[in-house]
């Protein structure tokens, strides 16, 4: 009896009030619908972010006085001008540069394991022939591995060559209406809601303003480490640059882990290019000065009201929502884990808060 008047009181806390309930409601389904349908809705996810992003631009506009129809066609112009410059300035380079990479690995495997064979006679206390072979098989499989999935990827070139024309048409046309009819929607959302919404209003305004700062902030950083890669990449004349410092820009999107990842990549091309050179370590360490700058005082700058969690917090975040809805879910997994925190924050504790003293209350 006394553990159910004990979950009965805790329940009584955390769930007597109906804005709670109602708010719990809300959440549970935005789950279930992004984690079932976020394959169908990734064009309007992706319209979302891009809205989200070209708000600032809009604002500024209407600050001064354009009328709201004419800001938004500016803004919406702007976006795909830059669309343009990218798709036939950076996509082509980048892709030849993949290309080139595929091409060459062969040969770089090879060299790698012409490495590995030298490495019982330089270290035979650590490395046994042994165990070099067995490494050497695990890397031809792998590469056996690498070549079938080439293999399928380039037969299923057709699909996702559709995909991305319907990404092309769909994504800028939705981006348009988000930002035109961006505020008449919302209202209409806010319209269907109860009367007594003071517990959703709350956490809305709080993480519209966090989710909006933290995907400009995203977004803004990519750009930043990317094309700061990118310049010291091709003054110590690495190849594949462009490629590299796109995957060193995009590695920001998931916090600690993607840095760790990419480290591999730059490092092993820059040794097969150079070997164990002055260059090379003149590479890794301005890529390594990169990661701390980003991590140290781009980071704080860009998000400083937007990200105050743990990092354990933010990788168990990025684990669980990664693994949920993919990519969007790695994007997404910071402002969600924050929407936990505010809600935990807002929640109601009850009539019962008062009589636990004030560490349980907080």
């Amino acid at each position: 009896m006394s553990m159910m008047r004990l979950i009965r009181g805790w329940v009584d806390r955390y769930f007597s009030d109906e804005e709670a309930l109602f708010l719990l409601l809300l959440l549970v389904s935005g789950f279930v619908i992004l984690f079932t349908l976020g394959a169908i809705l990734a064009p309007a996810l992706a319209s979302i972010i891009v809205a989200y992003l070209l708000q600032g631009p809009l604002l500024l506009l209407k600050r001064r006085g354009v009328s709201h129809w004419l800001a938004s066609t500016l803004v919406f112009s702007g976006f795909i001008v830059i669309c343009l410059a990218i798709i036939l300035g950076i996509v082509p380079a980048v892709w030849g540069q993949l290309t080139q990479l595929f091409g060459e690995l062969p040969a770089n495997i090879n060299k790698a394991q012409g490495l590995l064979l030298h490495l019982p006679d330089e270290y035979p206390h650590i490395f046994t022939h042994e165990q070099v072979k067995s490494l050497s098989a695990q890397a031809g499989e792998e590469v056996g591995r690498m070549g079938q999935w080439v293999l399928s990827f380039s037969l299923s070139t057709l699909p996702n060559l559709i995909a991305i024309l319907i990404y092309l048409v769909l994504v800028p046309i939705l981006v348009f209406f988000f930002l035109k009819d961006g505020s008449l929607m919302v209202n209409w959302w806010v319209s269907l809601l109860p009367s007594k919404r003071t517990l959703v209003t709350q956490v809305w305004r709080e993480m519209d303003e966090q989710f909006a700062n933290y995907i400009r902030g995203k977004v803004l950083e990519i750009i930043i480490v990317g094309a700061v890669t990118y310049v010291a990449f091709a003054i110590l004349g690495i190849r594949y640059a462009a490629l590299l410092a796109i995957l060193v820009g995009l590695s920001v999107v998931i916090p600690y882990i993607g840095a760790a990842v990419v480290t591999l990549p730059v490092v092993l091309i820059a040794y097969f290019q150079w070997g164990l050179s002055p260059t090379f370590y003149y590479l890794v360490a301005i890529y390594f000065i990169i990661q701390a700058l980003d991590g140290n005082v781009l980071v704080p700058l860009l998000f400083s009201e937007v990200v105050n969690l743990h990092p354990v917090v933010i990788i168990l975040a990025v684990l669980v929502f990664g693994g949920l809805g993919g990519l969007w879910g790695v994007f997404f997994a910071i402002p969600l884990a924050t929407l936990f925190k505010a809600v935990l924050t807002a929640w109601p504790k009850g009539v019962h808060a008062a009589q636990l003293g004030p560490d349980i209350k907080e």
